[in-house]
């Protein structure tokens, strides 16, 4: 499964062509244009949540919060991890995917993964520009986080067995 956020109206080819291949793609918000959305349905089925810079009619037909379910496994999204207004492992979910910070980010919390792709969209500071990937295996899941205009390099990554 292929993982974005924060593209901010830019949808970079490097990006495309690391998705490439996902059975699924989460766009974690701050589409910034919906022809994003688009480009991103020709790989693979999207899901996509509403960022804090989203408008008009995209805000509109954004959800603020989505779950998705994969391979047995639930996937809870909300741009914002500090908006997180429940407790995933109360709730059942195996991971939550967030952006908003722009900073890539793979970690473990009472058995719930907390991923954040970082940001595909336009450079923010002397952040890395990122997508990410979930791979959903036998004993749990494994996320990727992959530095796209750096060769596809692995910047963060971490199994996460649920």
């Amino acid at each position: 499964m292929g993982v974005i956020s924060d593209t901010h109206g830019l949808l970079r080819p490097e990006a495309l062509a690391a998705l490439r291949g996902s059975d699924l793609i989460l766009h974690a918000g701050d589409v910034g244009d919906g022809g994003i959305l688009e480009a991103l349905e020709a790989v693979a089925p999207v899901v996509a949540i509403r960022g804090n810079t989203d408008r008009g009619n995209l805000a509109r037909a954004l959800p603020d919060t989505q779950a998705a379910e994969v391979g047995g496994y639930l996937f809870y999204m909300v741009h914002d991890i500090g908006s997180l207004d429940l407790l995933p492992e109360a709730a059942g979910f195996a991971a939550v995917i967030f952006g908003h910070t722009h900073q890539p980010e793979v970690r473990e919390e009472r058995g719930v993964l907390y991923f954040n792709p970082g940001s595909a969209g336009h450079r923010r500071f002397d952040y890395p520009v990122t997508v990410g990937r979930i791979r959903v295996r036998e004993k749990g899941l494994e996320a990727e986080v992959l530095d796209i205009l750096h060769t596809g390099d692995s910047h963060v990554s971490g199994g996460h067995p649920v």
